[in-house]
């Protein structure tokens, strides 16, 4: 009897290590559904994006689109907390359908990499999401336009650090008083909705493939990006 007390109690200890004892005997509750929350998060997340997108598909009575082949949403990872906005898609991109992926595009992977990011770190979308004729700058009737979904696509992927490329991104979001070249590296918090962000803007790699002098001060901006990263804790 005693010995198969004494195997019942060595069986139950080796249960009880299996299962580890800590958690179980813990006055701390197990985050059961932290890992649910997150996938909801996301899901709740994509459904807006998606949402956002169909509405844009639906735009009627634009030349823009009318002109283009695709629409150029964005790119890279929604729960990223930096995201980039640029000006409206070139050709390379009204055909892939996605956001700087021509040379101006490639110039961006390597800033980006420059500062230990890429892609899979920061979400990157434009001012106008269908290509303008011959690569020209929106006009201001069309930048009005789309300017409710670009706030309403800021605030869905809610950042913490919102980077804008070039005069145009800067302007739309700024405002027209401001020219880029005073403008950049110099940080702003700005509510874009019911969001409450920090902005700097920089030069556009197409303007820096144009004016390669000016990547010196370029980088200045993006070691900016990096050091309020860090702050961040992003």
């Amino acid at each position: 009897m005693k010995t198969n007390l004494n195997q019942k109690l060595i069986d139950l200890v080796e249960h009880y290590n299996l299962l580890n004892a800590n958690y179980l005997l813990s006055n701390i509750p197990l985050k059961r559904t932290m890992k649910t929350s997150l996938n909801n998060s996301n899901k709740n997340k994509q459904e807006k994006l998606n949402k956002l997108k169909k509405n844009m598909q639906l735009i009627s009575n634009c030349d823009l689109k009318k002109n283009a082949t695709n629409l150029v949403f964005g790119d890279g990872n929604i729960n990223s907390k930096i995201m980039i906005i640029g000006e409206g898609p070139g050709a390379q991109e009204d055909i892939e359908g996605k956001p700087f992926v021509g040379r101006a595009g490639k110039l961006l992977d390597k800033m980006l990499a420059s500062i230990q990011l890429d892609r899979t770190k920061v979400y990157i979308s434009n001012v106008v999401n269908y290509r303008p004729p011959a690569n020209r700058a929106p006009s201001e009737t069309e930048i009005k336009r789309y300017l409710p979904y670009l706030k309403k696509h800021i605030e869905i992927i809610s950042p913490k650090i919102v980077v804008l490329l070039g005069k145009t991104a800067l302007n739309t979001l700024i405002g027209n008083e401001v020219v880029i070249s005073k403008a950049r590296g110099k940080w702003i918090q700005k509510e874009i909705g019911t969001l409450k962000t920090w902005i700097i803007a920089s030069f556009h790699p197409a303007f820096l493939m144009r004016q390669p002098e000016q990547k010196k001060l370029a980088w200045i901006d993006l070691k900016m990006i990096r050091d309020k990263s860090k702050t961040l804790k992003i």
